[in-house]
């Protein structure tokens, strides 16, 4: 059985987006707030004791963001600014937290591709986490850290899952985790064997999250009950906590315990503001 631990002292690079989003919900929750999968995944890995650093393309409207103190837990070392606007996107669910219709402007985002390469050129031996979303070229960026050799694990976004997982399937036998929905889940098993996947973590929701090794479930976990203020992201959380707990010897159903409370908490604390820009 391979060892799917990382080394704790070792800095976990986010490749994604960061964002500034719309969420909507027909009981009136949501609002503007600040998004994206290399923020929110960043963020709980940093919380969980990992260093983390987005790999990403930030706007001329998001610029400040690495001076903010809520955000002082990343490394921002890994991003880039340039001119223009940074990803936006309007987000609508349903009463049962279920993405039912998304819009997008990619923004500067356009760029995160030569971006990601760049940098995993200059950091060949990083451990990576790659967002399998929208513009990202995911073939590109995983063909890249496969030839050298690089440790990295995968996401992906269920309005794009179908058609990225397939462009993903020849490099995700060389990932150490996987993170999906249940519905992407099964997308997964139309296109590749999932007793070649060494770790699958499958979220639905409040129900159980399980993880699978080989194509076996070896651990479960219910998450706390949480009365839900915002659910976009919440994936994210728990797969940002699940890989922090893991490179620090967690075992995996001690490292989905902590991922699912996590992801229970998100849920139910107040959105993030998207922070003002320091004056003078």
């Amino acid at each position: 059985m391979p060892d799917l631990l990382e080394d704790s002292m070792e800095r976990l690079d986010v490749i994604g987006n960061i964002s500034r989003d719309r969420t909507r919900y027909p009981d009136r929750r949501g609002g503007y707030r600040l998004g994206g999968a290399a923020l929110f995944l960043s963020l709980a890995a940093a919380r969980a004791g990992r260093r983390a650093a987005p790999v990403c393309v930030l706007g001329d409207d998001l610029a400040h963001l690495p001076e903010s103190p809520v955000l002082g837990t990343l490394d921002w070392t890994a991003r880039i600014q340039v001119e223009g606007a940074s990803t936006t996107f309007d987000l609508e669910y349903d009463l049962h937290g279920e993405l039912v219709g998304v819009g997008t402007e990619y923004g500067v985002a356009e760029g995160l591709t030569e971006h990601a390469l760049r940098h995993v050129d200059q950091h060949p031996s990083g451990t990576y986490h790659v967002c399998c979303r929208r513009p990202l070229d995911v073939a590109a960026v995983l063909d890249r850290l496969a030839a050298y050799g690089s440790g990295f694990s995968v996401d992906f976004f269920l309005p794009s899952a179908e058609d990225m997982i397939r462009v993903a399937a020849p490099w995700l036998p060389k990932a150490t985790t996987l993170f999906v929905n249940a519905a992407e889940y099964q997308l997964l098993k139309q296109v590749i064997d999932s007793g070649a996947l060494p770790e699958v973590v499958v979220t639905d929701g409040p129900r159980a999250a399980v993880v699978h090794r080989f194509g076996r479930q070896v651990t479960s976990a219910v998450p706390p009950p949480s009365p839900p203020r915002e659910v976009s992201g919440a994936g994210d959380t728990l797969a940002g906590t699940f890989l922090a707990h893991r490179s620090q010897g967690a075992t995996a159903a001690q490292a989905l315990a902590e991922a699912t409370s996590a992801a229970a908490r998100y849920v139910a604390a107040p959105s993030l503001p998207i922070p003002a820009p320091r004056r003078g």
